[in-house]
């Protein structure tokens, strides 16, 4: 089982924000260029990413009753942006090593960054979760899962920019990677984290690790799987002279995006058809957004989005535990013969289970025809 939430000697301790209002959140600017490109990419041999019910399901307990499946997609309730919402975080992990001879997922959860930094100063309540899906061995998902988060908080752009601090962080951490003698250069890995502060959440994501948010029982996916064969990952790829061979990068590589695997990058400063820069989605939450879920490739292999959200919705109803949420979902993709390594980290931003939905039953009557009911009888007398 892969390790939790350990991380690196603690940073120098200084005050966040730059206003002079010690409470306000650092500025979460936009300047993701290249993440506006529909999160819906198809993507060979995957599931579907955006079904409204549940495909394949092994497990008959989580099949969709009518009355959940109704009016999912849609479902609108009154705004909630100025409710004065603020998310209580809960989170449950889960990390098998499946099918494979060897372990190489690692992942980190921190429900309260003010007690896991202790010499940093955060918005209350401020939590990091975090995915790393290794190759080559385990080394760089290790390393990347112990200093990431601090990279990101001693950044000197974290104050005033969020979004630049954590693509700094994810380029410090490709770089270290490639300077660290302990770390064989065939070893890499993806990066998938969530950093929150306040209501403002931020998905950074390099590799083919997925974040999809459950709102309201409807999947929102927060992040885009990073495939050679994406057609926007395949032109950049082509644009810098890499090829793809069967799904592969270079033949080598099943994803477009990594930390590490400095074989494949070559010396420092050449560009590189690997990138290791992430995508980045920012979101408010507000009382809709119920859970997020985090995980590995292994989960999404062999499930969809919409049916993780709909199991993880029916068991927090059951029992609100998302340790248990995490459980089922990797149980349910060994079930499905995933063949990979499964890590599923599960956030909840409530203390309290999600609510029932209840969708208002329709006024509009209903009727037949004298012409149908005289077929209707005809059929019925006849037997035919």
């Amino acid at each position: 089982m892969a390790s939790g939430t350990d991380v690196s000697p603690q940073i120098p301790r200084w005050d966040i924000g730059c206003a002079p209002n010690n409470d306000s959140l650092p500025v979460m600017e936009d300047e993701n260029g290249d993440s506006s490109e529909n999160l819906t990419q198809s993507r060979k041999g995957k599931p579907p990413r955006n079904v409204s019910y549940m495909r394949h399901c092994s497990s008959s307990a989580f099949f969709i009753d009518s009355e959940f499946d109704v009016g999912i997609i849609g479902l609108k309730s009154p705004s909630t942006e100025n409710s004065g919402f603020l998310p209580v975080f809960r989170s449950g992990s889960c990390s098998e090593k499946g099918p494979k001879q060897y372990m190489e997922d690692e992942y980190i959860c921190v429900d309260n960054l003010n007690q896991h930094l202790v010499a940093v100063k955060t918005p209350a309540p401020g939590a990091f979760y975090g995915v790393f899906d290794g190759h080559g061995g385990i080394d760089a998902a290790t390393f990347t899962r112990k200093n990431l988060l601090n990279f990101i908080v001693e950044d000197s752009q974290f104050q005033c920019g969020t979004k630049k601090a954590i693509k700094s962080a994810f380029r410090r951490i490709d770089h270290a990677l490639a300077d660290a003698n302990s770390i064989d250069s065939s070893s890499g890995t993806t990066a998938l984290a969530a950093l929150i502060m306040g209501r403002t959440m931020v998905v950074a994501n390099a590799g083919d690790s997925r974040a999809v948010m459950g709102k309201r029982g409807r999947a929102v996916e927060l992040s885009k799987d990073h495939k050679p064969n994406c057609t926007s990952e395949r032109l950049r790829i082509e644009r810098l002279g890499g090829v793809i061979y069967d799904g592969y990068l270079n033949g080598q590589l099943s994803v477009a995006r990594a930390l590490g695997d400095w074989h494949i990058k070559g010396p420092k400063g050449s560009k590189s058809p690997l990138s290791a820069e992430p995508e980045l989605e920012e979101i408010n939450l507000t009382e809709e957004d119920e859970f997020l879920i985090i995980g590995c490739d292994g989960l999404w292999d062999v499930m969809s989005s919409q049916c993780a959200v709909t199991m993880v919705r029916k068991e927090l109803v059951i029992h609100n535990d998302p340790e248990r949420c995490s459980k089922a979902l990797v149980k349910e993709a060994l079930q499905r013969n995933s063949c990979d390594n499964l890590t599923v980290v599960v956030v909840c931003f409530s203390p309290d289970p999600p609510p029932k939905i209840e969708m208002p039953r329709s006024h509009k009557r209903r009727s037949i025809s004298a012409e149908g009911l005289d077929r209707l009888q005809d059929i019925l007398d006849n037997g035919v």
